[in-house]
């Protein structure tokens, strides 16, 4: 009994793996097991219930978090675009691009995959549109069941490391959280002793900043699954052939169409974030809107050059914003600027299509259920929030952070050791569990701790992610996997699946090794854009 009264934290660890392998709710899951233990440590004697009284200011105020706000935009601008087959489009468009050379309908489906990436920032939903739209269409032309299932899963998982993705929105919130929290400790013990060191207070970390510490990693990731394709076009073409040439060629105008304007608001989403012109929470809601417009272009019967006005417009808006944001304002038009004048003509075509656009994706039925999946998913996030807030508490209470650290501090190798038993810890929590959780439950309780041995903390946010990715591919619970078994033909087994996504496996394994040899590959950008 003693022993049980006096590891009731690790206890507490063990017994929500398993109520969560039993396939309880996530959310209630957390927020029940931290009473349980909480009241049956007050039982016992051995804890205090004021840990629990702290919830309320733990998720007072989450609601206006600067950063978690763009959660619900973000989800709002994936799922527009995947349900109104925007991604069919650009999928249909590669092909016919690159399709006519051996391996080429693979690399379309990895750049698509890319685009997806920084558009969904959804794994699911990019796993299951790329399989639902690729797979069929690989299957066709001769590729392989285990190669084709392999590319579709590599490349729907890099939603989890192209920005801007939810991953590293709440993996960015985390991290700055954490981060903070280890200056503090550190600013505390140095003033115990009488000590103030300047050196340890540093700016923030920021989302703006984790995007541009993945931006580099994610790309390179995608040129190596291309260069996999490479490979096998020259070692084993028959397992990449082109397309045949009864295909459909597509002109100019319309491969302008179907690229340029998701190309246009990607950059714009992203360059906003990375460049500073706008905190992340004003560039999601910029590809929000901007979702709604390249849907109601792709859906709507009616008048597209009025929507396709109001996107540009949207765009013009936002680039003078950025280059002239003094002197553009009402008060300025009225004293001749031009540069007012145009920017309110532009408004007014502006709200004027996007009044339009959301009246025809009312009509067309689209928009009630885009945004009903945008709060159900919303919904789900911030209750996982609360719960791993819950959780976190009494689990703190327990001293269970101190015990981690402890146990982290004195393996041998140092902070290599702890790293490394930390990464192996998520690779294998990401088979059972989502990244939500791991990151609202994990990455608060080691991420202070590894920072406190001097850890890099964007290259540590870097390395979680594609951490995570890595275990969204593993068999054999990878999630990519189960999205694509739901999908995927009677034709294409579950061993196909498996097998086909271990090259995938060992280049990610190989990309983290990169990037733990030359962390400037996550920093070098970051310390360019923001000093």
């Amino acid at each position: 009994m003693m022993f049980f009264v006096e590891n009731l934290d690790l206890l507490m660890f063990v017994a929500l793996c398993i109520f969560l392998m039993a396939g309880f709710p996530v959310a209630f899951t957390l927020g029940g097991t931290a009473l349980l233990f909480a009241f049956m440590g007050y039982a016992f004697g051995v804890f205090d219930l004021t840990f629990v009284a702290f919830l309320k200011e733990r998720i007072f105020g989450t609601m206006i978090n600067q950063v978690l706000i763009a959660v619900p935009l973000f989800v709002f601008m994936g799922t527009m675009l995947e349900r109104s087959k925007v991604a069919e489009e650009l999928l249909e468009t590669m092909a016919a691009l690159f399709g006519k050379r051996p391996g080429g309908l693979g690399i379309s489906v990895f750049l698509v995959g890319a685009l997806l990436a920084a558009s969904t920032g959804i794994v699911g939903a990019t796993v299951v549109t790329m399989g639902l739209l690729s797979l069929p269409c690989m299957l066709r032309h001769g590729y392989s069941p285990s190669l084709a299932s392999g590319v579709i899963c590599a490349a729907g998982t890099l939603g989890q490391i192209i920005p801007p993705s939810i991953v590293l929105v709440l993996l960015g919130d985390q991290i700055s959280n954490a981060y903070q929290e280890a200056l503090r400790i550190k600013q505390d013990a140095l003033w115990s002793q009488g000590v103030f060191d300047q050196t340890i207070i540093a700016e923030p970390i920021s989302v703006g900043h984790l995007f541009a510490g993945a931006l580099i990693p994610g790309l390179i990731l995608v040129a190596l699954y291309i260069l996999y394709i490479f490979f096998l076009v020259w070692k084993k073409p028959h397992l990449v052939p082109a397309l045949a040439k009864t295909e459909k060629v597509l002109s100019t105008r319309q491969v302008f169409q179907a690229l340029f304007p998701p190309i246009i608001l990607i950059v714009l989403v992203l360059g906003a974030i990375l460049l500073g012109i706008a905190p992340p929470t004003e560039a999601a809601s910029l590809g929000a809107v901007g979702a709604v417009f390249l849907a109601a272009i792709r859906c709507v019967q009616g008048s597209k050059r009025i929507l396709s006005a109001g996107f540009y417009a949207l765009c013009f808006l936002f680039a003078l914003k950025a280059i002239w944001p003094q002197n553009i304002s009402i008060h300025l038009a009225f004293q001749g600027s031009y540069l007012s004048l145009l920017a309110i003509i532009l408004s007014l075509i502006f709200v004027i299509s996007l009044l339009y656009a959301l009246q025809q994706l009312y009509q067309q039925e689209m928009l009630r259920p885009v945004m009903e999946t945008t709060m159900q998913t919303t919904s789900m996030v911030f209750m996982i929030l609360i719960g791993a807030a819950l959780f976190s508490l009494v689990f703190r209470g327990y001293g269970g952070d101190e015990t981690i650290h402890e146990f982290l501090s004195g393996l041998p190798g140092g902070k290599i050791s702890a790293f490394l038993i930390t990464m192996l810890l998520m690779f294998v929590l990401g088979f059972f569990l989502d990244f939500i959780e791991i990151t609202f439950v994990v990455v608060p309780i080691v991420a202070p701790i590894l920072f406190m041995m001097d850890i890099h903390p964007l290259w540590l946010g870097v390395m979680m992610a594609m951490n995570l990715q890595t275990s969204f591919l593993t068999p054999p619970f990878g999630f990519a996997l189960f999205y694509l078994r739901g999908v995927a033909p009677k034709t294409v087994k579950t061993w196909h699946i498996y097998k086909g996504v271990i090259p995938f496996i060992a280049i990610q394994l190989f990309m983290l090794i990169i990037l733990a040899l030359y962390p400037e590959l996550v920093t070098a950008l970051p310390d360019y854009l923001y000093n």
